[in-house]
């Protein structure tokens, strides 16, 4: 009887020490858990102020006062601007030829 007691015990221990390691990985792996948790947020919140950032940067205002200011452009004249109407695509293909692309063969 007291060999099973003495065993029971041993079994009894070993089961609590188990429990005790358990719990410590379990809180470790939730500390981890939050820690991880809030890099997301972290990242979250700075990926909203870069997509704020590049939307800014891609302005119309912004990309007009960049050309004018330190690439010295200006938009044409009125009289200087041609419009050019788009041509059928069936009308294109007929008016290629083919034979103007191929190379004369060298002697």
């Amino acid at each position: 009887m007291i060999r099973i007691n003495i065993f029971l015990i041993l079994i009894l221990i070993a089961c609590a020490l188990s429990v005790v390691t358990s719990q410590h990985k379990a809180r470790k792996l939730f500390v981890e858990l939050e820690k991880e948790q809030e890099l997301a947020g972290r990242l979250a919140v700075e990926w909203g102020q870069l997509q704020l950032e590049q939307s800014t940067w891609a302005t119309h205002a912004r990309i007009e006062k960049v050309a004018t200011g330190q690439l010295n452009m200006h938009v044409p004249d009125a009289f200087r601007v041609q419009i050019i109407p788009l041509s059928n695509p069936a009308d294109s293909a007929n008016s290629i030829n083919p034979a103007d692309f191929v190379e004369a063969p060298k002697p």
